[in-house]
């Protein structure tokens, strides 16, 4: 049996990524400038890794995979896709989360229009 939209939305966050988890603990809760973040939030066949919806912003960690020529094939598609639904991508990748947290926060910050 197929598995459902939700469930796969409760599996990835259940399943997340020690990089998606840290960066969490930074949006959840409306603690990004009073921004309502979302997280794997589906749309169309895609699962957005974060998302806001007030302001249209999706931030996606990449790993290994995406730095690879079939991952960067995938996420042009995926963008373009986005961008057709006037969704703004931040990229970062997953070991920036880690070592330059400060400079993710003040990143999406600053396209939040938020002055930190």
């Amino acid at each position: 049996m197929a598995e459902t939209r939700v469930a796969r939305c409760r599996r990835l966050r259940r399943d997340s990524t020690d990089a998606e988890a840290a960066l969490w603990q930074h949006l959840r809760g409306r603690r990004m400038g009073g921004f309502k973040f979302r997280r794997q939030y589906p749309c169309g066949p895609f699962y957005l890794d974060f998302y806001c919806p007030d302001e249209r912003l999706a931030i996606e960690l990449d790993g290994g995979q995406h730095f690879e020529a079939r991952g960067q094939a995938y996420d042009r598609h995926r963008d373009e896709f986005l961008a057709a639904r006037r969704i703004t991508v931040m990229r970062f990748p997953c070991d920036q989360v880690f070592t330059e947290i400060d400079g993710v926060l003040m990143a999406i910050a600053f396209a939040l229009g938020i002055e930190r």
